[in-house]
């Protein structure tokens, strides 16, 4: 089993929980898949269960010693509130993409923090890095086709974090864990 993913760590869960349908909400809005509805349209989503409960969450962990999960959740607890409520308030496409970039810059340095924890933490945090550099150089370039592809890279991240956190609650962490070099998928059941 990954160390990132235990199904004890009430805090983590609840973090990637929050993390998953935050991201999935906000990629698929991203994407232009459904009609009308664009990533600010997420704001109340992205600020309340992305902003707030990812925040607590990285407080619960930090209290309960898991420095590693502390401090992603209340980082991304913070990305996500300020994105949240400055959503629509009418910032430049500059703006934007900067704001994007240097939160990046976080999610390379969670990707690069979760190398010992396995490469669940590690393809979550990768991926929202990849979202993020994606819809920052987009914003910048003035290239909408590169934010609808950060869209679907975020909107894979959150199903990938969303399906840790069920795991975790289902109590399957085996659905999680690395198989042993010759060891055959777990038994179903």
């Amino acid at each position: 089993m990954d160390n990132d993913v235990a199904a004890g760590n009430t805090s983590s869960t609840l973090g990637r929980l929050a993390l998953g349908l935050t991201l999935l909400a906000f990629g698929l809005a991203g994407t232009g898949v459904i009609d009308n509805v664009a990533a600010t349209d997420a704001a109340g989503l992205t600020t309340w269960v992305g902003g707030v409960t990812l925040f607590l969450a990285g407080l619960l962990a930090l209290r309960a010693g898991d420095a590693r999960e502390g401090t992603a959740h209340a980082a991304l607890g913070a990305f996500w509130f300020t994105w949240g409520t400055a959503a629509g308030g009418g910032a430049s496409a500059d703006a934007v993409g900067v704001f994007l970039l240097l939160w990046a810059l976080l999610a390379l340095t969670l990707t690069l923090a979760a190398s010992g924890g396995g490469l669940f933490g590690q393809g979550v945090y990768g991926l929202l890095f990849v979202a993020l550099l994606l819809l920052g150089v987009g914003a910048l370039a003035g290239v909408d086709g590169l934010g609808r592809a950060g869209g679907w890279v975020a909107a894979v991240a959150g199903l990938l974090a969303w399906y840790g956190a069920t795991a975790a609650v289902a109590s399957r962490p085996a659905l999680l864990r690395r198989r042993a070099p010759g060891e055959g998928a777990p038994a179903a059941g």
